[in-house]
Parts: C-alpha cells; structure tokens; sequence
C-alpha cells in the first residue's frame, strides 16, 4: 500500500502539465521563443501577451493593466 502511494505521488509530480490547461490562464509556459512564435509575440502589444516565467517586467505591466494601474 505504501509502495502504490509513493508511486503514485512520485507520477503525479514528474508529469508534465498539459500546455492546453495552461492556455486557458493566458500562461505561456515557454520562456525563450524562436521563430514565427516569437515574432508573432513581438507584434503584439505587450498588455495583450500571455503571462511567461521570468518575464518580470512585461508580467508586472499586464498585471498594472489588468488591475487598471497607471
């Protein structure tokens, strides 16, 4: 019972997390983007861009916008 526990914990937290459930958040999981991906984000005004880790300042100006900052 406690080897079936285990394993289970240890699936749960090595599976990777569908990127479909992320999309629906506007998360963007990747952090580097290359190609037709990254130009078509450069085009896009940076309040209207998907939230992305380790993008502090472009995170920080959707939140501001979202929230209705300055």
């Amino acid at each position: 019972m406690r080897t079936i526990i285990l394993t289970a914990l240890t699936a749960a937290t090595l599976l990777p997390c569908p990127s479909t459930l992320a999309a629906g958040t506007g998360f963007d999981p990747r952090v580097v983007t290359f190609g037709p991906a990254r130009e078509q984000l450069k085009s896009t005004p940076i309040e209207q861009r998907p939230y992305r880790p380790l993008h502090v300042y472009g995170n920080t100006v959707r939140r501001r916008h979202a929230r209705g900052g300055r």
